[in-house]
């Protein structure tokens, strides 16, 4: 089974997801992630009849990196609470081509889901229906023809990333939905949740899990980082 386990203990699984899963399962019928983790809980563990747990958050389907899930209810609420509440510090990075006009800044746009073509549009002002959507950027890395970008969410809204960034010239390498020119070969795209930061819900203990890029795109690995 193709999954990558981060972190476990008895309350928290943690997966670092590939840009074929989906999260949670959907209208295709694909094995989802959760279902992939149920049985791995099933088999490690000898459970007989069926397995708890808790989707806590979702990534993009093309997006790679961490994912958390609840193995106890109490952890569930808990963690759900973290998220809706921005107590979840929340770290990413992005493969970019053009690079933003600022080495590092704030983006604050307001954001319009459209459901119909599953994309949010930013704009830089306040429009019925729109919400707020804020993080912070930094250039961390470049390459021959890239830049690395270190993101930190202050929000958490559909699609939030790929479209701020689209927003400000910038798109994500490989994202064609928020007009990137071309796909990357293997079909997923340039962002990667690098980092979960929060208290354990249960011991209450500070909690980090970090996820490897995609050893399948090696371009993650020709950049030269910047000394901060």
């Amino acid at each position: 089974m193709d999954l990558e386990i981060i972190y476990e203990d008895n309350h928290i699984i943690a997966v670092n997801k590939t840009h074929h899963d989906l999260v949670q399962q959907d209208i295709t019928g694909d094995l989802s992630l959760d279902q992939k983790v149920k049985a791995y809980i099933k088999e490690k563990y000898n459970r007989p009849g069926n397995v708890f747990l808790g989707v806590v958050h979702r990534l993009d389907r093309p997006v790679t990196g961490v994912v958390i899930f609840a193995r106890t209810g109490k952890a569930l609420s808990r963690l759900t609470s973290m998220f809706r509440e921005g107590k979840m510090e929340k770290t990413y990075w992005a493969i970019i081509k053009n690079k933003p006009e600022e080495e590092s800044g704030r983006l604050l746009h307001h954001l319009e889901r459209n459901p119909s073509q599953n994309k949010s549009f930013s704009y830089d002002h306040p429009r019925k229906g729109s919400k707020e959507a804020a993080l912070r950027y930094r250039v961390i890395g470049r390459s021959e023809r890239y830049h690395l970008l270190e993101i930190d969410l202050e929000t958490g809204r559909h699609h939030q990333i790929r479209s701020q960034l689209a927003h400000i010239g910038c798109p994500v390498k490989g994202d064609l939905k928020y007009g990137y020119p071309r796909s990357n070969p293997d079909g997923g795209i340039s962002l990667h949740a690098r980092q979960l930061r929060f208290m354990h819900p249960v011991s209450q203990h500070d909690v980090v899990i970090v996820a490897e890029t995609p050893s399948s795109e090696k371009l993650w690995n020709s950049f030269k980082f910047i000394s901060s």
